[in-house]
Protein backbone atom coordinates (compact mmCIF):
# COMPACT_ATOMS: atom_id res chain seq x y z
CA UNK A 1 0.00 0.00 0.00
CA UNK A 2 3.06 2.46 -0.28
CA UNK A 3 3.40 5.00 -3.01
CA UNK A 4 6.43 5.00 -5.68
CA UNK A 5 7.39 8.48 -6.06
CA UNK A 6 10.00 7.96 -8.34
CA UNK A 7 8.11 9.78 -10.76
CA UNK A 8 7.64 13.02 -9.09
CA UNK A 9 11.54 13.11 -7.89
CA UNK A 10 12.42 13.19 -11.46
CA UNK A 11 10.19 15.78 -12.52
CA UNK A 12 11.27 18.09 -9.63
CA UNK A 13 15.03 17.35 -10.32
CA UNK A 14 14.23 18.73 -14.04
CA UNK A 15 12.65 21.85 -12.65
CA UNK A 16 15.93 22.36 -10.24
CA UNK A 17 17.69 22.39 -13.11
CA UNK A 18 16.15 23.62 -15.18
CA UNK A 19 17.26 27.32 -14.66
CA UNK A 20 20.69 26.31 -14.59
CA UNK A 21 21.09 24.12 -17.46
CA UNK A 22 18.97 26.37 -20.29
CA UNK A 23 21.88 27.58 -22.34
CA UNK A 24 22.11 30.67 -24.07
CA UNK A 25 20.67 29.92 -27.74
CA UNK A 26 17.13 28.44 -25.60
CA UNK A 27 17.49 31.52 -23.60
CA UNK A 28 17.35 33.46 -26.74
CA UNK A 29 14.35 31.97 -27.79
CA UNK A 30 12.40 34.28 -24.90
CA UNK A 31 13.76 37.97 -25.98
CA UNK A 32 11.77 41.17 -26.44
CA UNK A 33 12.09 42.54 -29.60
CA UNK A 34 13.63 45.78 -28.49
CA UNK A 35 16.43 43.67 -27.11
CA UNK A 36 19.05 45.29 -28.92
CA UNK A 37 22.07 45.91 -28.09
CA UNK A 38 22.30 41.76 -27.03
CA UNK A 39 25.72 40.43 -25.51
CA UNK A 40 27.55 37.71 -26.52
CA UNK A 41 27.41 34.48 -24.19
CA UNK A 42 31.36 35.74 -23.38
CA UNK A 43 30.23 39.51 -22.62
CA UNK A 44 27.15 38.46 -20.43
CA UNK A 45 29.29 35.84 -17.96
CA UNK A 46 31.75 38.62 -17.50
CA UNK A 47 28.73 41.08 -16.88
CA UNK A 48 27.56 38.03 -14.68
CA UNK A 49 31.15 38.29 -12.82
CA UNK A 50 31.04 41.85 -12.48
CA UNK A 51 28.05 41.87 -11.23
CA UNK A 52 28.80 39.08 -8.32
CA UNK A 53 31.64 41.73 -7.50
CA UNK A 54 29.57 45.05 -7.31
CA UNK A 55 27.01 43.50 -4.57
CA UNK A 56 29.68 42.36 -2.65
CA UNK A 57 30.93 46.33 -2.47
CA UNK A 58 26.94 47.46 -2.84
CA UNK A 59 27.97 49.27 -5.95
CA UNK A 60 24.56 48.29 -7.87
CA UNK A 61 21.26 49.70 -8.34
CA UNK A 62 18.51 47.06 -8.80
CA UNK A 63 14.72 47.65 -10.26
CA UNK A 64 13.53 49.66 -12.49
CA UNK A 65 12.16 52.75 -9.86
CA UNK A 66 15.36 52.73 -8.22
CA UNK A 67 17.58 52.73 -11.41
CA UNK A 68 15.55 55.36 -13.01
CA UNK A 69 15.60 57.28 -9.76
CA UNK A 70 19.05 57.43 -9.68
CA UNK A 71 19.83 57.70 -13.67
CA UNK A 72 17.75 61.20 -13.37
CA UNK A 73 20.10 61.96 -10.36
CA UNK A 74 23.24 61.37 -13.16
CA UNK A 75 24.63 58.47 -11.60
CA UNK A 76 27.17 56.86 -13.54
CA UNK A 77 27.31 53.21 -14.23
CA UNK A 78 26.53 50.37 -16.95
CA UNK A 79 22.91 49.66 -16.87
CA UNK A 80 22.20 45.48 -17.74
CA UNK A 81 18.73 45.06 -18.77
CA UNK A 82 16.69 41.81 -19.12
CA UNK A 83 16.02 40.97 -22.64
CA UNK A 84 12.80 38.26 -21.49
CA UNK A 85 10.93 40.87 -19.61
CA UNK A 86 7.37 41.28 -20.63
CA UNK A 87 5.44 43.46 -20.64
CA UNK A 88 7.75 45.51 -22.31
CA UNK A 89 6.35 48.29 -21.35
CA UNK A 90 7.82 48.13 -17.63
CA UNK A 91 11.32 49.25 -18.72
CA UNK A 92 11.34 50.35 -22.13
CA UNK A 93 11.66 54.02 -21.30
CA UNK A 94 15.05 53.29 -19.94
CA UNK A 95 17.30 52.90 -22.97
CA UNK A 96 16.19 56.34 -24.10
CA UNK A 97 16.97 58.13 -20.57
CA UNK A 98 20.46 55.96 -21.07
CA UNK A 99 20.75 57.63 -24.33
CA UNK A 100 19.87 60.89 -23.21
CA UNK A 101 22.46 60.57 -20.00
CA UNK A 102 24.85 59.13 -22.85
CA UNK A 103 24.90 56.02 -20.55
CA UNK A 104 26.47 53.08 -21.53
CA UNK A 105 23.12 49.63 -21.67
CA UNK A 106 23.12 46.28 -22.67
CA UNK A 107 20.70 43.57 -22.81
CA UNK A 108 21.18 40.02 -21.37
CA UNK A 109 18.90 36.86 -22.08
CA UNK A 110 17.52 36.27 -19.09
CA UNK A 111 16.19 37.84 -15.83
CA UNK A 112 16.36 35.06 -13.77
CA UNK A 113 20.03 34.76 -14.07
CA UNK A 114 20.72 38.70 -13.71
CA UNK A 115 18.67 38.26 -10.25
CA UNK A 116 20.76 35.01 -9.47
CA UNK A 117 23.62 36.92 -10.56
CA UNK A 118 23.01 39.94 -7.40
CA UNK A 119 22.67 36.91 -5.12
CA UNK A 120 18.93 37.08 -4.90
CA UNK A 121 16.05 34.27 -5.57
CA UNK A 122 14.25 37.08 -7.55
CA UNK A 123 14.16 37.81 -11.04
CA UNK A 124 15.25 41.80 -12.12
CA UNK A 125 14.63 43.21 -15.06
CA UNK A 126 17.42 46.02 -14.64
CA UNK A 127 20.63 46.73 -13.09
CA UNK A 128 23.04 49.31 -12.68
CA UNK A 129 26.66 48.50 -12.08
CA UNK A 130 28.13 51.83 -10.47
CA UNK A 131 32.37 51.71 -11.15
CA UNK A 132 34.35 51.03 -7.71
CA UNK A 133 38.24 50.35 -7.63
CA UNK A 134 38.24 46.97 -6.16
CA UNK A 135 36.87 45.46 -9.01
CA UNK A 136 37.52 48.53 -11.90
CA UNK A 137 39.65 45.99 -14.39
CA UNK A 138 36.27 43.50 -14.91
CA UNK A 139 34.47 46.76 -15.07
CA UNK A 140 36.60 48.73 -17.72
CA UNK A 141 36.38 45.46 -20.10
CA UNK A 142 32.44 45.12 -19.85
CA UNK A 143 32.90 48.51 -20.48
CA UNK A 144 34.75 48.63 -23.20
CA UNK A 145 32.92 45.96 -24.84
CA UNK A 146 29.53 47.07 -24.38
CA UNK A 147 30.23 50.49 -25.96
CA UNK A 148 31.96 48.11 -28.52
CA UNK A 149 28.72 47.06 -29.48
CA UNK A 150 26.79 48.15 -32.71
CA UNK A 151 23.54 50.94 -31.03
CA UNK A 152 19.77 50.25 -32.41
CA UNK A 153 18.35 52.83 -34.80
Amino acid sequence: MTKIKSVPEESEAQAEGCSEERTYEELLVNLNPIAQPLASRRLTRKLYKCIKKAVKQKQIRRGVKEVQKFVNKGEKGIMVLAGDTLPIEVYCHLPVMCEDQNLPYVYIPSKTDLGAATGSKRPTCVIMVKPHEEYQEIYDKCLEEVQALPTPL
